[in-house]
């Protein structure tokens, strides 16, 4: 019972670290990612925070796969390190005893990972997609941004820039507008501008102290005119309907409608949570390490088998949704391949007598 305590405590310790060190990595992955799209004009620089929180809940079952499977991987190689296995095996405990314990401490983040991938990463994906919506309907006076040209979100071909962003007062300086209609364009260029709402709730931009030129592209025939006041009507994009992704759609409705793409989705939310199960189990014969070798050949043929497990799942969910493969052969195979790879990898090192053994009976002989 003692020897049960301290190796959950030391699994818990190992899965903690390495999900604090995955979850820092997939959050900068996630603010580098939008900082990008914010600095290009894709995304408002407000929406940058709620969009990481929804990105990193969707990717949050990929994180906790890899805890659990480098938590008992890391714990396990350093009982070898250490030469604790010694002791272990030399007690008379093989080495499929580590399997019910290894089980009870991935059972229920197993659990937890299937309700993420089941529900919380559909809710996660739906509200990004409705937020992304929102952002696209808004008008063009929420869209600006200073020093960036933005261009309209409505049917009207207008550039927008504005060199200094607003001030107390709600003014901006240095306005530059370009608006192309029917083969005429038209630029404004002013000193000051504001926004304006009128008793009906209509938009607008007033600009001061500015010029005017209208013409036709490619002639020299341009009209230019000076204005103290110039007021543009900013019309309201009209809110459209979120994307309908599978990866948004709630588990209920790609049951209720299980379609191929449907059941596509559904192989790898339900395989995502015995692929953990595979993986902790797998981290037990990988977890061997030979003091007098590198430490990370077998970190490195772990994550190896990790990224070919996943490939797999994804493949299959991809032939499932194009009907090249059944469900239940797509959900199954798999994880079928993982089984027989975790019997061989349990033959091999159960066959191979361990060195500290070999040494003893060697000396034995002389």
């Amino acid at each position: 019972m003692i020897f049960r305590r301290a190796l959950q405590r030391e699994f818990v310790h190992a899965a903690g670290a390495v999900f604090v060190v995955l979850f820092a990595v997939l959050i900068t992955i996630v603010l580098i990612r939008l900082l990008g799209q914010a600095a290009g004009g894709r995304v408002p620089a407000d929406a940058v925070l709620a969009l990481i929180g929804f990105g990193s809940l969707a990717d949050l079952p990929i994180v906790l796969t890899l805890t659990v499977f480098l938590g008992v991987l890391l714990s396990l190689s350093r009982g070898y390190r250490d030469s604790e296995m010694v002791v272990w095996f030399s007690s008379g405990m093989p080495l499929t005893a580590w399997i019910a314990p290894v089980l009870r401490f991935a059972l229920p983040l197993a659990l937890l990972i299937g309700g993420v991938t089941l529900f919380l990463g559909p809710w996660a994906h739906q509200k990004s997609a409705e937020y992304r919506v929102q952002l696209e309907s808004r008008d063009d006076t929420q869209r600006i941004a200073p020093g960036v040209f933005r261009e309209s979100s409505g049917g009207a071909r207008r550039v927008f820039f504005v060199e200094v962003g607003a001030s107390d007062d709600g003014r901006v300086s240095n306005v530059f507008v370009s608006e192309e209609k029917d083969d005429r364009l038209t630029v404004v260029a002013a000193s000051r501008g504001s926004l304006y709402t009128d008793e009906k709730g209509n938009r607008h931009v007033v600009l001061e102290q500015g010029r005017r030129y209208d013409g036709h592209p490619g002639t020299p025939e341009y009209r230019v005119m000076a204005f103290d006041r110039y007021q543009l009507r900013i019309e309201s994009n009209p809110q459209s309907a979120g994307p309908s992704k599978m990866r948004a759609k709630p588990t209920l409705d790609l049951l209720r409608e299980p379609d191929k793409r449907a059941l596509g989705e559904l192989t790898f939310r339900l395989g995502a949570p015995l692929a953990v199960l595979f993986l902790a189990l797998l981290a037990i014969p990988l977890s061997f390490v030979n003091p007098r070798v590198g430490r990370t050949n077998n970190l490195l043929l772990a994550i190896f088998i990790y990224l070919i497990y996943n490939n797999a799942i994804l493949v299959c969910q991809s032939w499932v949704s194009q009907e090249r493969m059944q469900f239940s052969i797509g959900l199954l195979l798999p994880h079928l391949l993982a089984s027989a790879l975790l019997a061989l990898l349990f033959y091999r090192r159960l066959a191979v007598t361990p060195f500290w053994r070999r040494r003893r009976a060697a000396g034995s002989a002389s």
